[in-house]
């Protein structure tokens, strides 16, 4: 089933009550563009050249900074390539994880080609499978805000995936040199000099 909202809108919900104790991982791609577009943040962490590992890096920064919510935005490929890690955010129990998914049900960034949740695949159901206690599907607009408090104050982990359109919207491109975002969020996070 083809998605109906558009992603910048449910991304500037998700972005509209962060805090300095908020932390943003975005997937590959769109979403890293879209975070850019719509929250240029020092406590973002865009990936460039990094499928699949969305995920695995909120994980590691909710268990490193466990007094702060980190919120990972990626895609439905992206998420795909890096299923297994629904199974470690289970098991790990982090309470500050929540994980969104915007599945247009493209490959964006390669043409896109079809992924598998233009099929059968649910990433919603795998998640849940994997040992995700709190999940959703969100295809209307209207449960967005009760989605947003959920990614924001629900104990972790949590995981929603969002059925939006498949757009072509223009870049937003975040600085482009890896160690330079790396800096960046280091000394957003943990402070001058870190």
């Amino acid at each position: 089933m083809s998605g109906t909202l558009h992603r910048r809108d449910v991304v500037d919900a998700l972005l509209a009550p962060r805090t300095d104790d908020t932390l943003v991982v975005a997937g590959l791609g769109q979403p890293t563009y879209d975070i850019t577009a719509k929250s240029p943040n020092p406590r973002n962490f865009g990936l460039l050249g990094a499928m699949g590992l969305a995920v695995p890096i909120g994980i590691g920064m909710a268990t490193a900074q466990p007094d702060k919510r980190v919120i990972v935005i990626t895609g439905d490929g992206e998420m795909l390539m890096g299923v297994g890690s629904l199974a470690t955010a289970a098991n790990q129990q982090l309470r500050n994880l929540s994980i969104v998914v915007l599945d247009n049900e493209r490959f964006a960034e390669t043409g896109g080609q079809p992924t598998p949740t233009a099929g059968v695949t649910d990433l919603r159901a795998m998640a849940a499978g994997a040992g995700i206690a709190t999940t959703g599907e969100i295809t209307d607009m209207a449960d967005v805000p009760a989605m947003v408090k959920s990614v924001h104050e629900d104990a972790g982990p949590v995981f929603y995936l969002v059925k939006i359109l498949y757009e072509n919207l223009p870049l937003s491109l975040p600085h482009l040199d890896g160690a330079r975002i790396k800096d960046n969020f280091r000394e957003a996070v943990l402070g001058e000099g870190a």
